[in-house]
């Protein structure tokens, strides 16, 4: 269920792992999709708690008919829990390459020397 969303352009300055705004790193594209896939995810948390709702009316009524629709249901349910997945899998890919695309380069020459004595 991929869903177009609408831009929203908050351009809140969110301080990055150097201490200067997204804006200022030159990470505003990066900070922009992390937010567009939470947004992905929220929808797709909300579809469910509304489906949860229908599962338990339709549970409650004892209707066998409302019973069967139960089966798709918890089908879609099960299947929105894989694209949640799916979603934070990616977040969490896009946020670890952003945060080792900012350490310093000269952490890796601080290493290899060995200290005098």
């Amino acid at each position: 269920m991929d869903h177009d969303l609408p831009s929203t352009h908050n351009h809140s300055k969110a301080l990055t792992t150097t201490g200067e705004t997204a804006e200022e790193g030159g990470d505003a594209e990066v900070w922009d999709a992390l937010n567009q896939r939470f947004r992905q995810v929220q929808i797709v948390l909300d579809r469910n708690r509304a489906l949860i709702q229908q599962v338990n009316e339709n549970h409650q009524s004892r209707i066998a008919d409302n019973m069967v629709k139960n089966v798709a249901l918890i089908q879609e349910i099960n299947s929105n829990i894989s694209k949640v997945v799916s979603l934070y899998s990616d977040l969490s890919s896009n946020f670890s390459a952003m945060f080792h695309q900012r350490e310093p380069k000269s952490s890796t020459d601080d290493r290899t020397q060995s200290p005098r004595a």
